[in-house]
């Protein structure tokens, strides 16, 4: 014999309530950080795998853009994927 099992209105709110718990915690986990807009020179030499050499040689050549401000460069995380991007062999 089959048991027949009823929704209350309180059930059907609960799990409405977990399911939107379980979903906002998902997205969070999914949802990825935006980086920052300025990067330090020794963010983008670990952000790209350079030496401070290769870095500099980019810099006097006008390769990579760059502001200072007191004695510390200042890359703009936009132009770095540009040129990225730029440079990507087809």
């Amino acid at each position: 014999m089959s048991t027949i099992e009823v929704l209350t209105k309180e059930d059907l709110f609960i799990f409405k309530k977990e399911l939107l718990q379980e979903l906002e915690a998902m997205f969070a986990r999914n949802k990825q950080e935006e980086p920052k807009r300025w990067l330090k020179t020794y963010e983008v030499k670990k952000m790209l795998g350079l030496s401070s050499g290769t870095l500099q040689t980019m810099r006097n050549k006008g390769t990579l853009k760059f502001s200072m401000i007191g004695n510390l460069a200042y890359y703009d995380y936009n132009e770095i994927v540009a040129l990225m991007e730029k440079k990507k062999l087809k």
